[in-house]
């Protein structure tokens, strides 16, 4: 009797803890996906093309960055309960906070500008011209995320999350080498070639940008999370990683069991999906197609939200996507400016879209170290943590991939600038 009564506790247990995970889960999984964008996708599909698989080694060291700084935003939104920005400014001060938000909200007007190239991309695998696609992609868009609630918007992010799996099918129909696969994920090569650094640097700065963090932050504290929870978010982060990098591993895995086979050079994530299809065949193409179709609206979603979150944050104003018009109307305008200036950049004809694309990423790489400069210096701040500071641990890693980035960063802004 009584061991029948320990197995139904224990039963219990575990099944309120599956509900209160699935209650939690949201923003560790939607930040991590958001990685995988139209920008994201290209640079996987390059690596591919270009050097096989060579480079899957790049998936561990991505992984371990994404896990550490998710980590520690969402540990200071849980304990704070105060996003980034409202932590900058109050530690850095006004002037600073100023100048590195500008700079962020011009480098996120070209990501996404660069998001809607994306989508304008995948759908003409399809046929449908830009002129229809684009407006269609900025008002669906608009409507989710001024129309919506949190909760709402919440589930259909996570929907597209899940679409991106379609890539892990693609990349089978390709029909790839499992043990030349492991092989190069077991005994890593590392060229000094420039440009063999420049897709790595690429691969591992494409995992983290500035603007994540501060979506992850206020992400938690939408959604109300509360200390005690934390071990759920946590693995929700955990898990949101894991997404992320499986769906970057198949999208080199594909491209490189397709195009680098038959030598075939590409610019963006557009030309692998029509040269799959000779090659792997029309599922293989229009999976691969549709996957950068959902990652770019999904990423043209979250970014201007990130943004207007992040800006009205630093600036005192009210932000929030279950807040009505009349309540936030900073944050709404904000969002609208984006969305229509980056969809409408997109429409012009002989809009200088790569250069907008490097100059975006140019200001990315010099405005992340500084952010998360600010933000290990805030989680180690008891004033602001209390107990819940970093540990030696954490700080070690925290640090060093700190330097790691700030180093990839630098090599990313030379190599931008001088080819």
């Amino acid at each position: 009797m009584m061991q029948a009564r320990k197995i139904f506790r224990r039963r219990r247990h575990i099944f309120r803890s599956l509900l209160m995970f699935f209650a939690i889960l949201g923003p560790g999984i939607i930040t991590g996906s958001v990685d995988n964008d139209a920008g994201g996708i290209t640079t996987y599909s390059v690596a591919g093309a270009l050097y096989g698989y060579e480079l899957l080694w790049t998936m561990i060291p991505a992984f371990i960055v994404l896990v550490v700084v998710q980590e520690m935003n969402a540990r200071m939104g849980i304990v704070t309960g105060k996003g980034l920005a409202d932590l900058i400014r109050e530690n850095a001060g006004v002037r600073v906070t100023f100048f590195i938000f500008i700079g962020l909200l011009v480098a996120d007007i070209g990501n996404t500008t660069t998001e809607f190239a994306g989508v304008a991309g995948s759908l003409q695998v399809f046929g449908v011209s830009k002129y229809v696609s684009v407006p269609f992609a900025a008002l669906l868009v608009w409507f989710l995320v001024v129309k919506g609630t949190y909760r709402v918007s919440e589930r259909v992010f996570l929907v597209f999350s899940v679409f991106l799996l379609v890539y892990v099918v693609s990349a089978i129909l390709g029909k790839p080498h499992w043990g030349e696969i492991g092989e190069a994920i077991a005994r890593p090569t590392m060229r000094f070639d420039v440009g063999y650094l420049s897709v790595v640097i690429g691969i591992i700065g494409t995992t983290i940008a500035p603007w994540m963090q501060f979506y992850m932050q206020s992400a938690v504290i939408e959604k109300g999370i509360k200390i005690e929870e934390y071990r759920y978010t946590l693995w929700d982060v955990i898990i949101g990683s894991v997404i992320t990098v499986v769906v970057a591993f198949f999208i080199i895995v594909a491209c490189a069991s397709t195009l680098h086979e038959k030598g075939i050079r590409i610019e963006e994530a557009k030309d692998a999906a029509m040269a799959l299809k000779p090659l792997a065949g029309a599922l293989s193409s229009a999976l691969f197609a549709f996957g950068l179709f959902i990652a770019s609206i999904f990423s043209a979603t979250i970014l201007p939200v990130a943004t207007a979150f992040y800006v009205c944050e630093a600036f005192g104003f009210e932000a929030g996507i279950d807040k009505r018009w009349k309540e936030a109307p900073q944050f709404y305008a904000l969002f609208t400016a984006i969305i229509f200036i980056g969809a409408f950049i997109i429409l012009l004809p002989g809009a200088p879209l790569i250069a907008i694309t490097l100059w975006s990423q140019v200001a990315n790489g010099i405005l992340l170290p500084v952010v998360l400069v600010c933000m290990i210096l805030i989680v180690n701040n008891k004033e602001v943590m209390g107990g819940h500071v970093n540990g030696r641990a954490n700080n070690a890693v925290g640090w060093t991939t700190v330097v790691l980035l700030a180093g990839l960063s630098a090599t990313l802004l030379v190599s931008s600038i001088f080819g």
